[in-house]
């Protein structure tokens, strides 16, 4: 019947004797499992296969076994006598070993090597997403718009006929819409609108059925959260009308039945309704002091609904939360610029961000269940809105190419005298500043030292520093992959520069010689926000770092000892007088205004006139004296320079620049003579993306 140890047992064998495993085998002998497998490989112990059963599926007699450990006794006793007496069996008889074919030495290693080789390759498939797909691989790319100016903040139907944006094109910024593919644009607005430009939020949308456009309004010069809220104008045309009041942001969930929307007080409260914001609306989150939660955005399934949170402009992530409320989870982990989320179905998720050093933003997406961002484009143009018809089949983005530019004007005694009655707003003649031509093409966060002009310049892989003086320009300080955040500080004696970089995920404090050398780092440790300021006597830098989630000032000393508080509620962006008696810095944006507060020299509160700006430029200039500060003031979008009397707390508009003059930084020369502005210029186009059918 051939070997035993391969055939099928004795029919006469009871089924109580056999033992019908590895491990039973093993339990019955005393001994492991290893042990036992050897002994049956090497000694011949007898053990049954099934033929047509796994390889593994193995059984023995117990009376074989009691048999085969008599006579391996009595055969180790001889060997063991036979070695004491100086003899050396011999080896025994092949033929007479039971034994495994050969093959299985190699097949049992080589599956292992399979196993662990598909175990690895499975981990990395899901690191890398090495089958994920590119969701506007396919596209097709169509630009809707092609006007000289401004076109921004695209909005598309639910159907996706429709597609709604703000331009310049008649002269104010209006809203406009065109149904797709007819070539015809028409002004809803016609300039009777005063401010609509809100880069930081979703600003246009539609109603749930298409016969709305929507858009959201500050009233002119508004500094309260009343003066916030979302008005409507007929698709077709019409005249606008309250939408949702005391409302920044909304969306409809896919059935029109629920509404998200946030409103603008601290924190930027997130609320949930079934449709009007005073019908049963109840409050889901609210962020932190000082942060925000924008673009609120329901899923599809009504599961979630997504927004961005963070610290504007340039600390913040998409998260998403349950429509009952609850701890938020974070999606994205990118800290940086990141807006406009849009979902292609319940996984796909697309938005906006910008690069670690500072570049974009650009178009990216993932999977929001593995998370992992995929950046979709590449190029010099960059995307500034993204919206998504309700199937998800047809996008619109805005593509812009800014230019930043650094602008010259002089200021007249009388202009930057605090104590003379200027003139009022509309009696200040247009003005008209001078260009700076730099050699190094774009310029912008401008600081004037005795004699010489500091500016910030961006080139293919990062960030630099450059100096103007007698009309020669020299790079002093750069680096790959930096982003050089709330411009230079210069030191009251004008040799030195202070400079805070985000470089590779950190935050860096450099010092450096007015000339460029000696530039070295004072800070690593500390999460660095806004712009740095010397202390008058030299021997510190003031800058914003994030403590514990809490953005506040510190000190920190040129010599390397350990940074200290000097305001613990939240502030950023400080300017010293020239004396060192007090500094101001900004609060945290409330809605779209942020409040200027002072503080000592030892951080305790300094009386100060109430002041409340606009978002979008937070520099603040002291003149000689310290007796006024001039600062930026008006809309969003586009403001002048302002001065204030701090005696008597009076306000006085310095410039009355023309519309599409859209400043971003400037500084004041020490004598109060002369201005130099930063200039924002954009040329942007919408573009329709149509992506195939799965």
């Amino acid at each position: 019947m051939g070997d035993p140890s391969l055939g099928t047992p004795p029919s006469e064998r009871q089924p109580e004797d056999r033992l019908d495993s590895w491990k039973e085998i093993a339990s019955y002998l005393r001994r492991d499992v290893t042990t036992v497998q050897r002994w049956e490989k090497r000694e011949g112990m007898p053990v049954h296969r099934h033929l047509h059963d796994r390889v593994g599926s193995v059984y023995a007699s117990r009376a074989d076994l009691d048999t085969w450990m008599r006579s391996r006794s009595l055969r180790t006793g001889q060997e063991k006598a036979e070695q004491e007496n100086g003899h050396h069996p011999l080896p025994p008889k092949l033929a007479a070993q039971p034994r495994q074919p050969a093959i299985w030495k190699f097949l049992l290693p080589f599956a292992a090597t399979v196993a662990a080789f598909a175990i690895a390759a499975s981990l990395w498939l899901q690191r890398t997403e090495h089958f994920w797909r590119n969701p506007i691989t396919d596209a097709r790319f169509q630009t809707l718009t092609d006007f000289d100016g401004l076109e921004q903040a695209a909005a598309i139907s639910r159907d996706g006929h429709f597609v709604a944006f703000l331009s310049d094109r008649d002269g104010p910024v209006d809203v406009w819409v065109t149904q797709v593919g007819s070539g015809v644009f028409h002004n809803l607005t016609h300039g009777t609108v005063q401010e609509l430009v809100n880069p930081s939020i979703r600003t246009l949308g539609f109603s749930p059925d298409g016969a709305f456009v929507t858009f959201w309004v500050r009233k002119q010069n508004g500094s309260s959260n009343g003066d916030i809220g979302i008005w409507a104008v007929p698709t077709l045309g019409g005249e606008p009308r309250p939408y949702l009041e005391g409302v920044a942001e909304f969306d409809w969930s896919s059935d029109g039945s629920r509404l998200a929307y946030h409103t603008p007080e601290s924190g930027d409260p997130l609320f949930v309704s079934s449709g009007s914001p005073q019908s049963d609306a109840r409050s889901i989150f609210t962020a932190p002091a000082g942060l925000h939660n924008h673009f609120p955005l329901w899923a599809p399934d009504a599961s979630f609904i997504y927004f961005v949170q963070g610290a504007l402009p340039d600390k913040l992530d998409i998260w998403r939360i349950r429509p009952a409320g609850g701890i938020p989870q974070r999606i994205t982990a990118r800290s940086g610029r990141v807006s406009h989320p849009v979902l292609l179905g319940g996984r796909t998720l697309m938005y906006l961000a910008s690069d670690a050093d500072g570049s974009g933003p650009w178009l990216y997406s993932m999977d929001v269940e593995r998370r992992i961002p995929h950046r979709l484009t590449y190029g010099l143009d960059l995307y500034t809105s993204l919206a998504a018809s309700a199937d998800g089949r047809r996008l619109v983005a805005t593509l812009a190419s800014p230019r930043r530019t650094l602008w010259r004007l002089r200021l007249d005694d009388s202009d930057t005298d605090s104590l003379a009655k200027g003139p009022a707003a509309a009696q200040i003649p247009a003005q008209i500043p001078a260009q700076i031509p730099l050699t190094s093409g774009a310029g912008f966060s401008p600081r004037l030292g005795p004699n010489y002009l500091l500016y910030v310049s961006a080139f293919a892989a990062g960030e630099s520093i450059w100096k103007l003086a007698n009309g020669n320009a020299i790079e002093l300080w750069s680096g790959q992959g930096a982003e050089i955040f709330g411009g230079p500080a210069i030191a009251s004696d004008g040799q030195r520069i202070a400079f805070s970089i985000r470089q590779h995920g950190r935050t860096l404090l450099y010092v450096m010689q007015a000339d460029g050398t000696n530039a070295r780092i004072i800070s690593d440790s500390l999460d660095l926000q806004g712009a740095p300021a010397w202390t008058p006597d030299g021997q510190s830098i003031t800058s914003a770092a994030d403590d514990h989630g809490v953005t506040h000032l510190f000190n920190v000393p040129t010599d390397g000892r350990v940074p200290s508080p000097l305001v613990r509620e939240y502030s950023v962006d400080p300017s010293w007088t020239q004396d060192g008696r007090f500094l101001v810095y900004s609060g945290p944006d409330i809605g779209t205004t942020f409040s200027v507060k002072a503080a000592t020299g030892q951080g305790a509160p300094h009386s100060f006139p109430a002041l409340t700006l606009t978002r979008g430029a937070r520099h603040l200039a002291f003149l000689p004296g310290g007796r006024a500060v001039v600062f930026l003031q008006g809309e969003i979008q586009h403001k002048d320079l302002w001065l204030m009397d701090l005696e008597t707390g009076a306000e006085r508009q310095l410039t009355h620049l023309p519309p599409g003059f859209d400043i971003r930084d400037f500084d004041i020369s020490a004598d109060g003579h002369e201005a130099i502005l930063e200039r924002m210029q954009e040329r942007s186009d919408v573009m329709l993306l149509d992506l195939p059918r799965p």
